[in-house]
């Protein structure tokens, strides 16, 4: 299906799950989670809780994620997986504002298993990239989705910072009570405007076989993927230089608040620099997928590099709070640019027919990407005991992932690939 009301149904999915991505993710759930559901745990007790709640997650998606996408493909129900899993976080998001305070092993429990359900959509939404595109569209569908999502997740953001500063306006009895309607808030957008996908993206249809046939023959493609991909030297080569620069990508957003707090900015200038990300990412990354089109997307690619070079560089240096707004700025100009083309070209490189299974490998690499990152700016951190050497020694996965980028050629990896599943 490659027709106008598939592509936006499909792309309004990212509208609708950024919600989680923007309020409970990057924004009130670590602050309440501290403040709130670990009020009387010392704070960095707290702090690794977190951390551990976040790896947790990740792990498992790990593990599940290539053997999920094998069992999608085989049965053609990618889109019923995507909401099985997508369902679960929009129930543990409404059931994150029943935790109490001080109750902080719920609150860990609900999280860990939204974010399972979270990841494990995106696995399948992604698949799905390949049902409403073709080869000369792709950028712009897949940027279509990113640019969405940013918006999208930004406006509800933005009402639920209204809410939360101004909570007597809308009837609130105090902040929590604010933060914790925002997190039903979550819930009640992701359902509504996930819809479009359920009610006008399609898949083709195969032959329906029983539960257990459907298992076994998820396993048994996962461990010929796991065979086969080995002796794809040119997809590899792809695999490992995007895991080492979306490594970068994801380490930057994780440590850009945690940055700006051991610079001593206000928690009130780091909220605005999330909402700055999202309204900014939201144009420049229709942009940047349509400068994709008419230029060359792998070039694409290595520009979005070689300016987060330049952004690591800036942030080195930076000092003031005006700088942090204009590093806020550029990382919008090219997040959401680098996030979509790179799902977009590997979308290129591997057949249709495989598109779950695959990308469940893609996904498996994306979230080892958010341990090594951060786990490197810490012991950096640790040693030099300071931030900035820490935030500049990201540098290192934009340099070599860019690196192997380059002698990527992706009609080559595509027939290797056709080839070696015939």
């Amino acid at each position: 299906m490659e027709n106008k009301k598939s592509v936006y149904a499909w792309a309004f999915y990212d509208w609708a799950n950024s919600a989680y991505a923007t309020t409970v993710m990057a924004g009130f759930f670590p602050l309440f989670f501290k403040s709130y559901f670990s009020a009387e745990v010392d704070a960095t007790i707290s702090t690794a809780h977190l951390g551990f709640a976040n790896s947790l997650s990740s792990f498992i998606i790990v593990l599940l994620a290539p053997l999920l996408g094998a069992i999608a493909d085989a049965g053609s129900i990618k889109k019923r997986f995507l909401f099985l899993f997508s369902y679960l976080a929009i129930s543990m998001s409404a059931i994150l504002s029943l935790v109490g305070e001080g109750n902080w092993q719920l609150a860990i429990f609900v999280y860990v298993v939204a974010n399972i359900g979270f990841m494990g959509s995106n696995t399948f939404y992604d698949a799905m990239l390949s049902s409403v595109s073709n080869e000369k569209n792709v950028d712009f569908v897949s940027g279509l989705g990113f640019s969405l999502g940013y918006l999208g997740g930004g406006i509800l953001f933005g009402v639920n910072v209204w809410m939360l500063q101004d909570f007597a306006f809308f009837g609130f009895a105090n902040e929590a009570a604010a933060v914790k309607a925002s997190f039903v808030s979550v819930a009640i957008w992701w359902a509504l405007f996930s819809l479009p996908l359920l009610l006008f993206v399609d898949e083709k249809k195969k032959k329906r076989e029983l539960k257990v046939s459907l298992l076994k023959q998820g396993y048994s493609r996962l461990k010929s993927t796991f065979g086969k991909i080995s002796q794809l030297k040119g997809l590899l080569l792809f695999l490992v230089a995007y895991w080492l620069y979306i490594d970068g990508v994801d380490t930057v957003i994780l440590m850009a608040v945690d940055y700006g707090m051991a610079l001593g900015f206000d928690t009130n200038d780091l909220i605005l620099a999330l909402l700055i990300v999202q309204f900014v990412g939201f144009p420049a990354t229709l942009l940047f997928a349509r400068f994709a089109q008419i230029w060359d997307t792998k070039k694409a690619i290595l520009l979005a590099i070689g300016l987060y070079l330049f952004i690591i560089t800036w942030a080195f240096f930076m000092k003031e709070k005006h700088e942090f707004y204009m590093l806020a700025v550029m990382i919008a100009l090219v997040q959401g640019g680098v996030q979509a083309l790179s799902r977009s070209y590997y979308s290129k490189m591997i057949p249709r027919q495989h598109a779950a299974e695959f990308f469940g490998f893609y996904n498996f690499l994306g979230k080892f990407a958010t341990i090594l990152g951060p786990l490197l700016v810490a012991v950096v951190a640790l040693f030099s005991e300071s931030s900035r050497v820490a935030i500049g020694s990201v540098s290192i996965f934009f340099i070599v992932g860019g690196a192997l980028l380059f002698f990527v050629d992706e009609k080559k990896v595509a027939n290797d690939v056709q080839t070696a599943l015939e």
